[in-house]
């Protein structure tokens, strides 16, 4: 297909919603679009990996955004997306002029804002900061209690857990056997989205790692008295040390239908609401919970509906979300997974994966991409981990990738 037919789709956002959009796109509709990717950033890095930096639990993935648009023959500018101008098929950016697109996909993720001005806020960014002093003045006997506390309205609560887990083990680890850790959550019952049995099971793990739970609870900060107050009840939040989740804030992009917290209106597959030709995906679209598996299913329900727009033979599936989450717990990982809407029956939890590859993201495209970056061989069947396979299928999705990148199966 000469270029002048191709449609032009540009893709802004290098993060898990923008990778596995360029990916998926480029399996599907492979040779009927032309892809562009904005992206200020010089690198991809994998995010959800931070909570486990710092207890010497794992790394995150760091790869090269010239790399991944290389692999998915894309052209790549480093400039961030500010609005879209539809009528003229403009997407507007902070340096040099208008990109010009006949598709684009919105995936420019969100940022994160503090809730409290006097609890440590923590971040993926600021993850070795925090925890490095955290560490030290447990070390050192200063901090006998922390609380993590996980706000109203934040939008994935699971890193407070496990935060909270694996300080409790490494104070243990330091010979500080009396600090005292806690979570304090608003929800009714821990992790409370992946249903009754992923509950009980990361309440089986907070109780060996001897974290204690405050659910159904919130924590206020009044400016006229000093620390933290617990509701319902105006009890003081006893804690040395507080360690905050933030909350997620939206982009503020200019020409995109947005609810009244700035983040972008889609319908379920993907279509920005009022839109032709704009599409949106991962933390900046208005869905109560962010998180990179999701935005993961988000992406390729967009890239199906893009792909059929570009006149591919695939009949677009809408967002069905699905919740898998893989939770560090004081020594080990419990694999949690649920039906986040139309519900398939109660959420499972195992101590061996229950998808595979067995990353904390599970991407269709992109999971199987790292793998094979982090030294898995592209298409390659892995032997999988014992336990009924879940979601994932090796052959077709693994395959499917080393299709997509032209990598030897």
């Amino acid at each position: 297909m000469d270029s002048e037919s191709r449609l032009n789709v540009v893709v802004a956002g290098g993060g898990v919603a923008g990778l596995e959009a360029l990916l998926a796109l480029r399996d599907i509709a492979g040779e009927r679009v032309d892809l562009t990717l904005l992206e200020p950033a010089g690198e991809f890095a994998f995010r959800p990996m931070a909570t486990a930096e710092a207890f010497g639990r794992g790394m995150g993935q760091r790869i090269r955004m010239a790399r991944i648009a290389s692999d998915v023959g894309a052209r790549l500018l480093h400039v961030q997306l500010t609005g879209v101008d539809e009528e003229r098929r403009l997407a507007l950016v902070d340096d040099g002029e208008p990109v010009p697109f006949d598709a684009l996909l919105i995936a420019v993720g969100a940022t994160s804002e503090p809730v409290y001005r006097r609890a440590v806020t923590w971040t993926p960014e600021t993850d070795p900061e925090v925890f490095g002093g955290l560490r030290r003045d447990i070390e050192e006997g200063y901090a006998k209690s922390v609380a993590f506390v996980v706000p109203p309205r934040v939008a994935w609560p699971l890193p407070a857990y496990e935060l909270a887990m694996m300080t409790a083990t490494a104070a243990a680890g330091m010979g500080q056997d009396d600090v005292q850790v806690s979570v304090v959550t608003p929800e009714q019952a821990p992790l409370e989205m992946f249903g009754t049995n992923g509950s009980a099971a990361v309440r089986a793990d907070l109780d060996d790692a001897g974290v204690t739970v405050e659910t159904g609870a919130y924590v206020e900060e009044r400016e006229d008295e000093p620390g933290f107050v617990l509701q319902p009840g105006s009890r003081p939040l006893e804690a040395r040390r507080v360690v905050a989740l933030p909350r997620a804030a939206a982009p503020a992009l200019q020409g995109v239908a947005a609810d009244s917290d700035g983040f972008i209106r889609t319908d379920r597959y993907g279509n920005v609401v009022g839109s032709e030709r704009v599409w949106a995906a991962g933390d900046a679209i208005a869905v109560p919970v962010k998180q990179g598996g999701l935005a993961a299913q988000q992406a390729d329900a967009s890239a199906e509906s893009i792909a059929a727009f570009a006149g591919a033979g695939v009949e677009p599936q809408p967002f069905r979300p699905v919740l898998r989450g893989m939770l560090l717990t004081g020594r080990g990982r419990e694999w949690l997974r649920a039906e986040a809407a139309g519900g398939g029956g109660e959420a499972e939890a195992a101590r061996h994966a229950l998808w595979w590859p067995p990353t904390k993201v599970a991407g269709r495209y992109l999971a199987p991409y790292l793998h094979a970056i982090a030294g898995g061989k592209a298409g390659e069947r892995p032997i999988p981990p014992p336990g009924k396979p879940v979601e994932l299928d090796l052959e077709r999705e693994l395959s499917a990738a080393a299709d997509a990148l032209h990598l030897p199966a």
